[in-house]
């Protein structure tokens, strides 16, 4: 027996999938992060620097990996890190077609100065949540990814 329309209508509801409220929660972290206005820093240039602050000087390839980031975008990231003085790139004495990418001054001091308001970025994201949900909701989305 085919499936009325109704039917369709009634076994598809936007409000629970999960895609969507994955996003509805993406776009409510993103306007939390854009309040606090961490120094004109996108959260992709942000988790850059913070891999690097982890990390200490690696190639932009390996940067990118760690940072979730395909080829294109972390050389963008990269490029306007460097032009803003955060980020310094150096040719691999080993192999002159790698890049190495390291924090400046400027910016290990500004990573340092920022991780107290990314704490309260995420304290501000997850606030509706009790501490048990709070953990238990990090474990499940680890999971996803």
């Amino acid at each position: 027996m085919a499936e009325t329309k109704t039917d369709a209508q009634d076994s598809y509801i936007l409000d629970d999938q999960v895609g969507y409220i994955m996003r509805l929660a993406s776009q409510k972290h993103a306007a939390i992060y854009q309040s606090h206005a961490l120094q004109g820093l996108t959260a992709t240039q942000f988790a850059a620097l913070a891999r690097l602050y982890e990390q200490g000087k690696c190639s932009q390839n390996h940067l990118g990996r760690l940072a979730s980031m395909d080829v294109a975008t972390i050389k963008g990231v990269v490029d306007r890190l460097r032009q803003k003085g955060y980020a310094l790139v150096e040719s691999d004495p080993n192999d002159k077609r790698r890049s190495l990418i390291s924090l400046s001054p400027q910016g290990q001091q500004l990573v340092e100065n920022m991780f107290p308001v990314a704490h309260q970025i995420t304290a501000e994201t997850l606030a509706p949540l009790t501490a048990a949900e709070q953990r238990k909701l990090l474990k499940l989305l680890r999971k996803l990814t």
